[in-house]
């Protein structure tokens, strides 16, 4: 009999594997409503969709492995990181879905949050001051008028399966919806810098770096609350801090 593999799980969501099959379980309904939406209408090899019987969806797993995970080497090759980058355009090309997704938020709500994080950082000293600063900074460069694209919205690198130099799903559409398309090619890079130009090449247009880049900061500046309070270590190496510190 096959063994239940805790995949993820925390006080929003958990994510259980049974064999080839994962159920989630998701506290927000909406957040699976666009992933069984989102999917048929991506260009993309997606996940099948078994059954849902709210609060749980299940999925069958997809072929291959992860391109890669945050604080770890990629051992995948530059073309399938190439292969990703040309999956990408493909989604960003595709019509577009009829809502916003997480890719999608308005400056003024960004501007907000990225404020209140940044205020939060410095006042309770989990991050030097010169070092959110320094990101918060850079960071601004991704506040800029930007064309509606079809986004993933949460394009972790753990996210994207790959069988030798082909993609073969990309999993987790709960973030799916209208956005930009660099954060996407930003979520999907962090903490793999040295990949960014066989994602780019792969991509095949000109991509704006100095945006990507500021991606990097103002993600990593959002979440590193986020993260430690639901049981996860955004200081590990190689993970959101030192993404952090790598553009000091």
């Amino acid at each position: 009999m096959d063994e239940v593999e805790v995949v993820v799980a925390h006080a929003e969501r958990a994510t259980l594997r049974i064999g080839d099959v994962f159920l989630k379980v998701d506290a927000d309904q909406a957040r699976i409503d666009v992933e069984v939406e989102a999917m048929p209408l991506a260009p993309v090899p997606t996940p099948e969709v078994l059954w849902r019987k709210p609060p749980v969806l299940a999925i069958a797993a997809v072929p291959g492995t992860a391109l890669g995970r945050l604080g770890e080497s990629s051992t995948a090759s530059p073309a399938a990181w190439a292969a990703a980058g040309a999956a990408v355009r493909t989604l960003h090309e595709a019509p577009l879905p009829s809502w916003t997704g997480r890719a999608g938020r308005g400056l003024d709500e960004l501007a907000a949050d990225l404020d209140g994080e940044c205020e939060w950082l410095v006042t309770n000293g989990v991050l030097p001051a010169d070092l959110v600063a320094r990101n918060r900074q850079i960071a601004g460069a991704a506040f800029r008028p930007w064309t509606s694209a079809f986004t993933h919205g949460d394009l972790q690198v753990s996210h994207v399966f790959v069988d030798g130099d082909e993609v073969t799903g990309i999993i987790d559409w709960s973030e799916a919806g209208q956005g930009d398309a660099l954060y996407d090619l930003a979520i999907l890079t962090l903490g793999h810098e040295e990949r960014l130009g066989d994602v780019v090449a792969g991509y095949g247009t000109d991509v704006d770096l100095d945006v990507v880049r500021a991606w990097w900061s103002l993600r990593a500046l959002l979440t590193v609350r986020w993260l430690a309070e639901h049981g996860f270590d955004p200081s590990a190496p190689g993970c959101e801090v030192d993404v952090l510190r790598s553009r000091m």
